[in-house]
């Protein structure tokens, strides 16, 4: 034992490696000539990745590897012959055209691989290097070890494989050829959009780009032939394929401008899927042409080695990921993320006060939000007094909710708790656009930190400020007309309980949280949904509505639906969520419910009543801290998921939170007042 951890130290410090070190052995077994080579790259790779979870020496071992070939020649050339002639005997069209671009399948079928390969994996074909890949990298997360391999690592390794002056030996030679099918094959694939009736529908103007995707196809194939002279013909001069990158790039500022009029006229899984998988195949192309021009030129054949090691990286680790659904799914909805949280930003504007008479319309709404959300409480209360059958409670309390929410917002009431789900995704198009070094970016920001935390307070206020006495005024008003008190005691004692932190209230006010986050893209999907199917339109062309209101009047309700559709269903759908929670978790056996900031202020105004203010002060402050603490939860789950979401669908890492703080921090000492309330004037400029 000690002499193995001996071993192993001496390895790790850099000192000569002994007969047996487990990645010498590895590399030696290149000598040999019966062995498969497959099985030794695989055996190799085995050495190399960690071998637990606390193993965090792969990248040691990786650059000890590069240094043992360095060191040993006629090693390197044994290795070196076994790792080209293998490549070079698999078929790698597939490689070069699959490997790191979405199928051209379609999404649920990717996705129903993707399942079926986990329940029952495929079997490799081991002709294809695609699927030897899947041999040689048999674990899922290999890609974690193997995107921390620095790329200078990964440059000197296949700058090892192969050397510029061994760029014309038979093998390299079959690998050319190979890389030619694939241009072709991706030209090709990438033409085939000019008759894709998707993108001629978000982009009326696309007839115009057509001959662009129909050149590409064309010139691809003259590069194609005339390339393939240029290697039977040494004489011949190779095309340069210049003509042909910029046909490539004036196809990907098409599909770019597609992408971006997809963001205001709304996109769909397909059309996703249908711009990234394009987008793929011509970035795929561009590389696949660096690569053999490079090779070809005797002054840069060093950068064919590069250009080949960035693209092998990266095929390999896209490879290793094929069946991750997580990566997926992530990798293909980002463009339709990035829509649905443009939708909610631009609601988001909307729940931010920046003058005092935007403060004053938010109190506005926000208590008539109060007033409505207090009778909801009470439908919600006698509802459940009625004892119905699981089914129909939770139908009952859906639809006062759900319907309670649609009212509120088509009365253009603000619910607090709907702010920060909105307002993050503004904040966070802010972050990815802020330079920490421009103190004019950074006070920006924290201008707009502050008016969102006083828009917040203010609905807040106007919420539970209102929602508080009416339930009290409404409580005593109808017991006193009814002649008989309106919340029983023992609903009372039930509605007090549920208040209370050290119960259950907080898990319950976070799942809450996770609703409002929800609601938030719900809303913005449906609003993209809207827009890109016309939904205003089609409706304002049924006969049945054009016969009761008129053309006119039936364009004029179709508009207003599409306008609000997002708003309508986000609300509606909110509600069945917070109606039905508590009924799944009885049928489950679960502690599910939800609290909610708003109802729970209601809530205590009619738990007093029912036992007329007769509670200890003691009970009633931990009952108004619960509320207190169900809303900060409420508001920051929503917050921090929907921020989280909006910046990971653009792309967005931030890493300057420290003058970010620093800058709120010094706004916070200085004007304190801007984090509370709107300023006294503004600016004449503004």
């Amino acid at each position: 034992m000690m002499a193995k951890i001996s071993t192993l130290l001496r390895w790790l410090l850099g000192k000569p490696a002994s007969a047996g070190n487990p990645l010498t052995e590895a590399l030696h077994r290149f000598r040999g000539t019966e062995a498969d080579t497959l099985e030794l790259i695989r055996h190799l790779v085995g050495v190399l990745r960690p071998q637990n979870r606390r193993d965090d020496k792969a990248t040691e071992r990786y650059q000890a590897m590069l240094g043992l070939l360095e060191a040993d020649p006629a090693l390197l050339a044994a290795f070196r012959i076994r790792i080209v002639h293998f490549v070079a005997t698999r078929r790698l069209l597939t490689f070069f055209t699959e490997s790191g671009i979405l199928p051209g399948t379609g999404f649920f079928s990717e996705w129903w691989r993707i399942l079926g390969s986990h329940l029952l994996p495929k079997v490799p074909d081991e002709r294809r290097l695609k699927d030897c890949l899947h041999v040689i990298y048999d674990r899922t997360d290999d890609w974690h070890w193997l995107e921390a391999i620095p790329a200078e690592a990964s440059q000197r390794f296949w700058a090892l494989i192969a050397p510029a002056e061994e760029l014309r030996t038979s093998d390299w030679h079959s690998i050319q050829e190979q890389m030619l099918d694939a241009v072709l094959l991706l030209a090709h694939r990438v033409s085939g959009l000019g008759v894709e009736s998707d993108l001629m529908r978000v982009s009326p103007e696309f007839d115009d780009d057509v001959p662009r995707f129909v050149a590409l196809s064309a010139e691809a194939l003259d590069f194609v032939n005339a390339f393939r002279s240029a290697l039977n013909d040494p004489t011949q001069n190779a095309d340069d394929g210049s003509q042909l990158l910029v046909i490539a790039d004036q196809c990907r500022q098409t599909l770019q401008r597609i992408r971006k009029r997809a963001l205001t006229v709304g996109t769909s899984l397909h059309l996703s899927y249908l711009l990234t998988r394009s987008e793929q195949s011509l970035e795929r192309l561009c590389e696949l042409i660096a690569i053999i021009r490079a090779g070809e030129q005797a002054t840069v054949r060093a950068d064919a080695v590069q250009a080949w090691g960035e693209f092998a990286h990266a095929s390999f680790l896209a490879e290793n990921r094929r069946n991750s659904m997580r990566f997926y799914v992530a990798q293909l909805s980002r463009l339709l993320a990035v829509r649905v949280t443009e939708n909610a930003a631009r609601s988001g504007e909307h729940y931010i006060c920046e003058t005092p008479a935007d403060y004053r319309q938010m109190w506005r709404s926000a208590a008539g939000a109060g007033v409505l959300i207090s009778f909801m409480a009470l439908l919600k209360i006698k509802a459940a007094a009625l004892h119905a059958p699981l089914f129909g409670e939770a139908f009952m309390f859906s639809m006062i909710y759900g319907l309670g929410f649609v009212v509120i917002f088509l009365l253009g009431m603000t619910v607090a708790t709907k702010q920060p789900a909105m307002t993050a995704q503004t904040l966070a198009g802010l972050l990815g656009d802020l330079k920490p070094t421009r103190s004019a970016d950074l006070e920006k920001l924290v201008d707009v930190v502050a008016a969102v935390s006083r828009s917040q307070l203010a609905a807040i206020a106007g919420n539970v400020v209102v929602a508080l006495p009416v339930a009290i005024a409404v409580g005593l008003g109808l017991g006193y007309w009814l002649g008989s008190p309106l919340i029983e005691g023992g609903k009372a004692a039930h509605l007090i309980a549920e208040l209370d932190p050290l119960s259950w209230a907080l898990p319950h006010a976070a799942i809450a949280g996770f609703y409002l986050f929800l609601s938030g893209l719900i809303s913005g999907y449906f609003d993209n949904r809207a827009a890109y199917a016309d939904i205003g339109p089609r409706i304002g062309r049924l006969r049945w509505l054009r016969g009761l209101f008129g053309g006119e009047r039936a364009a004029r309700i179709g508009n207003y639906i599409e306008a609000h559709l997002g708003g309508i269903m986000g609300n509606f759908l909110f509600g069945c969520m917070l109606g039905s929670t508590g009924v799944i978790g009885t049928i489950l056996g679960l502690p599910l419910d939800i609290r909610h900031i708003a109802f729970s202020s209601a809530n205590l105004g009619y738990g007093l009543i029912g036992f007329q203010f007769a509670l200890p002060a003691k009970t009633i402050a931990l009952a108004a801290f619960g509320v207190a603490a169900i809303g900060l939860l409420n508001l920051g789950v929503s917050f921090a998921l929907a921020l989280r979401t909006a910046m990971r669908a653009r792309g967005i890492q931030f890493e300057h939170w420290g003058p970010l703080l620093d800058a709120l921090w010094r706004r916070l000492r200085e004007n304190p007042r801007s984090f509370l309330l709107p300023p006294r004037q503004i600016p004449n400029d503004a």
